[in-house]
């Protein structure tokens, strides 16, 4: 396994100063944020470190170049937005930066590229499948013209007024992970696994590991703390920002030794990438860095 980073933390380094940054506090390897230039639609939305509108080949190998130039690895390229949002103007614009996310995953040599694959947040499971196929067997099928892999990252995405009552992310579970891989059969279709949104929903964050291993292209290393009076108060079906708070590896409820043993079983050896929402640190670029730091001390013991 490798450590690494995932960069939407640091929006204001170039890809240059990102890389440096990687390299000189011992990690390994970073996913780059790709979103479309422009204004952020949420908090560690809107980031690039990429841009892959018209990525030429000419550009793939100067990013190479200065990947290796820093000794870094990048895992994957990144982009989350709702790709079955109600909108099709919004959903439509999604799906075709998705795409172009794919192709620079491919020139430059990747594997795998990051997302969500979206919600009707208004809409159940149900009502939200055959839109789910609609968008998804095309995309899947995409993927596999351009030989990468799709990881999906199984936050729910329901946190405020905006994403109530269903969240704008459908593959948060493993039973809605069953049907998605049943109804995609693609090799090319599979999971970026973040331990903390299991934790999230009362759930054991290892408890399907072994079953989904195959599907295990990706990770994040996060953790989630829960307030535990503020929800004797309010109750789980209050807005989850009311009693829970993102954390660093090791600050909240996932025992990660536990968690990387079990990691460890499945045979796992692809990245894992620190992913820091922890406000904790303060905002100042020098308390993110700080927070990077503080995460990597404690993961680094299970990285050769």
């Amino acid at each position: 396994m490798q450590l690494g980073l995932v960069s939407a933390l640091l929006p204001e380094l170039s890809l240059d100063e990102l890389l440096k940054f990687v390299a000189a506090e011992g990690l390994s390897c970073v996913e780059l944020a790709c979103w479309p230039v422009g204004k952020a639609e949420r908090k560690y939305a809107g980031v690039t470190h990429l841009d892959v509108t018209d990525f030429t080949p000419t550009m793939a190998d100067e990013v190479r170049a200065l990947a290796e130039k820093h000794g870094v690895a990048i895992s994957a390229l990144g982009y989350y937005p709702n790709m079955l949002h109600p909108d099709a103007a919004v959903r439509e614009a999604c799906v075709a930066h998705f795409k172009k996310v794919m192709v620079a995953t491919k020139r430059l040599g990747l594997e795998t590229t990051t997302g969500f694959v979206g919600r009707d947040w208004t809409r159940d499971i149900d009502d939200n499948w055959p839109l789910f196929l609609e968008v998804w067997r095309p995309l899947i099928q995409f993927a596999e013209d351009q030989g990468v892999r799709v990881a999906i990252e199984n936050c729910p995405m329901r946190f405020t007024r905006d994403e109530w009552p269903g969240g704008k992310n459908l593959m948060t579970t493993p039973a809605i992970w069953r049907r998605a891989f049943n109804d995609i059969p693609s090799p090319n279709f599979g999971l970026n696994f973040d331990p903390s949104h299991f934790a999230l929903q009362f759930m054991e964050p290892a408890s399907a590991l072994m079953e989904f291993r195959d599907k295990l292209f990706h990770m994040h290393a996060k953790d989630v703390r829960i307030d535990r009076n503020r929800l004797n108060e309010v109750g789980v079906f209050a807005h989850p920002l009311e009693w829970h708070q993102p954390r660093l590896p090791g600050y909240g409820e996932i025992d990660w030794a536990h968690y990387m043993g079990s990691v460890m079983e499945t045979g796992y050896a692809g990245p894992v990438c620190i992913e820091v929402e922890d406000g904790t640190f303060g905002s100042t670029l020098e308390g993110r860095c700080r927070a990077v730091r503080v995460a990597r001390q404690m993961m680094a013991p299970y990285f050769a």
